[in-house]
């Protein structure tokens, strides 16, 4: 039986009227609004609770708490304390009130993103004409014409204009984003300045918007270890209540005590030991991360992963794209053959690539005016390197010096072993078993990155650890910089590579694996907690992960850390203090004859604490911590 919230707050307000003229006959001039004022309290908070306890008993074979509520009122109208039992009943469907709403404050990243959904988008025809169109009516393909201040109605490509878009919604990046021709554009974003025309490359339904909404919704849904204990122990603990109440009553009666005042005494047992606090405590806390993280541009796929977080002992990075910018630049030519044909071949090679290099040697062959040269039946050799066919149908390639060994083809040239040398990646071409040249590229750390690090450092995290699948040199550049030990620096690695180390370190405690989500997807899968970064707009990386940071902002990862510690503390305080709480209204009603009355405010009051406690984790928006 489940009511609305509009419903249980007429409900519960009836509750508070109806003991309100109960107390006034009671306390102040009794009249016939007493026993008017009991029936409805009984009525409109015990029935509620009453059929809320029906239901879990006959959908799923549950004695919950609500139906030790409702026993516990009508045994004490049984034994002519029908006031005190209103008083819990009241107190009862006032608390469960306050937390199905405070608990809903918790669920409202999902609703703030839905409402943030533009309805109508402006749809330009072939004939350049602009209609007014139901965003949910449009198609990859389809242009988009933005004005300023219009929210983006579905995932596209900047087709021409230049402007910043406030992209906060998305990735909890709370400065605008400068864009360009050719950038990508989210669903939910804000064009702040300028009349753009975007490409819709995704249907609304398949959005990052959408995708958001369903992890975060499923997050919501999944159970951490520790839901699954404060459930576990409600269901089986509430059974052993219900059994020891009545064993209560019944040696009560065997030392002698009259039949009203033990059922009055089980009553107040009833009560003082349910375990209404133990069982929300937790929930109250994961949802509430969950949603802070949502705010900031985090998404945590359940509670599971968000407790995991909080146990990490050692923290892998993927170099490229991860802890550096995966901005790269050509910085070196060593041409074989003449330049501007092997610039042709090899931007022809990663034409299709999506790897920061292929995308740096493009721009670089744009930026000479150099068209790619055809080449077809392309393949992708994870961490090698990519080979296709040109024109001639002869097999060329262009990859590192594992790709060049698999090709048999010898790289000791004079000019080859001189950017051997350097410090930066380098990437050969080559065609058969001759290399044709080979180009260096090289990439800088993330602005963010070098402050996480040391953010984690200085959270405890015990062992923080690069791995790479370019040249060590060009690791130790990049580690050495960002302040990993040698040690800890991990070069000239395979895809199996990265998970059979990642199994290594899981030995020694809880590994965490940041990556991109793409190319690192075993090590991710492997590792204890898989984070994926910047993935706004990657279908791959949102479900390869268990952590998805939107943006490429390294400081959110440290605070996202810092929330799941402040989110498991939360969890033991409220524990702690529930079962506290609870043994002593326990003994309290055992030895000092507790009041039915002080049994329930202990009881509700308990409960609503614990509630706010793990409400106060709303307050830690991501956003802020990592600049904090």
């Amino acid at each position: 039986m489940t009511l609305s919230p509009d419903r249980e707050v007429v409900l519960t307000a009836l509750t508070l009227a109806g003991l309100a003229l109960a107390a006034a006959a009671a306390f102040m001039a009794p009249g016939p609004w007493g026993p008017a004022g009991l029936m409805l309290v009984y009525l409109a908070g015990g029935l509620p609770a009453a059929g809320r306890a029906l239901a879990a008993l006959w959908r799923d074979h549950v004695l919950d708490i609500d139906l030790l509520m409702v026993i516990a009122a009508l045994a004490a109208a049984g034994v002519g304390a029908a006031l005190e039992g209103a008083v819990l009943l009241t107190l009862f469907s006032l608390s469960t009130t306050l937390e199905h709403r405070a608990m809903t404050r918790a669920r409202r990243a999902v609703e703030a993103l839905m409402a943030l959904r533009p309805d109508t988008a402006l749809r330009q025809a072939p004939d350049g004409s602009v209609a007014e169109v139901a965003a949910a009516d449009l198609r990859p393909g389809d242009i988009v014409v933005l004005r300023p201040g219009a929210r983006v109605p579905a995932d596209g490509t900047l087709l021409d204009g230049d402007g910043a878009l406030d992209e906060a919604t998305i990735t909890g990046e709370s400065m605008p984003v400068h864009k360009h021709p050719g950038a990508k554009v989210f669903e939910a974003t804000v064009n702040l300045n300028a009349v753009l025309r975007v490409t819709v490359s995704r249907p609304v339904a398949d959005s990052t918007v959408a995708r958001m909404i369903a992890l975060v919704t499923e997050a919501q849904a999944a159970r951490a270890p520790s839901e699954r204990f404060s459930e576990w122990f409600g269901q089986r603990y509430t059974v052993a209540v219900l059994a020891g109440a009545v064993l209560a009553f019944g040696l009560f009666l065997w030392l002698g005590w009259g039949r009203e005042e033990a059922l009055y005494r089980a009553a107040v047992l009833l009560v003082a030991a349910s375990p209404c606090a133990v069982v929300i405590s937790v929930p109250a806390a994961i949802l509430s991360a969950l949603a802070a993280a949502a705010r900031g541009g985090v998404l945590f796929k359940g509670g599971a992963a968000l407790e995991t977080l909080a146990e990490v002992e050692t923290f892998a990075f993927d170099k490229t794209g991860t802890l550096t910018t995966g901005r790269v630049e050509v910085t070196g030519i060593a041409a074989l053959i003449p330049e501007d044909g092997f610039m042709a071949l090899l931007a022809g090679l990663e034409a299709q690539a999506e790897h920061p290099l292929a995308e740096a040697i493009r721009r670089h062959a744009e930026a000479r005016g150099i068209a790619a040269a055809p080449v077809k039946g392309l393949e992708t050799a994870p961490s090698e390197g990519i080979r296709g066919r040109d024109r001639d149908s002869a097999e060329v390639w262009a990859g590192n010096p594992r790709m060049a060994a698999r090709m048999g083809a010898p790289i000791d040239a004079p000019a080859l072993r001189a950017l051997a040398e350097t410090a930066e990646t380098v990437i050969y071409l080559g065609r058969g078993d001759r290399v044709l040249g080979a180009v260096t590229v090289a990439d800088r750390p993330r602005e963010t990155s070098a402050t996480a690090l040391a953010a984690l450092r200085a959270d405890g995290v015990a062992r923080l650890v690069m791995m790479t699948g370019d040249r060590r040199p060009v690791g130790l550049r990049i580690g050495a910089g960002l302040g990993f030990a040698p040690q800890d620096i991990h070069a000239d690695l395979l895809p199996g590579d990265k998970m059979a180390l990642v199994g290594e370190l899981a030995q020694d405690g809880r590994v965490a694996f940041v990556g991109d989500g793409v190319n690192d997807a075993a090590a991710l899968a492997r590792s204890d907690v898989g984070i994926a970064m910047g993935v706004a707009g990657s279908e791959v990386a949102l479900q390869a992960a268990d952590v998805a940071l939107m943006s490429d902002d390294m400081e959110r990862l440290a605070a996202a850390r810092r929330l799941a510690r402040r989110t498991r503390r939360v969890i033991r305080q409220n524990l702690g203090f529930a079962l506290a709480a609870m043994a002593v209204l326990v003994a309290s009603s055992l030895f000092l004859s507790l009041p039915l009355p002080l049994a329930v405010l202990g009881h509700e009051g308990g409960t609503v604490l614990v509630v706010l406690n793990g409400l106060r984790l709303l307050a830690d928006p991501i956003r802020r911590n990592a600049r904090g």
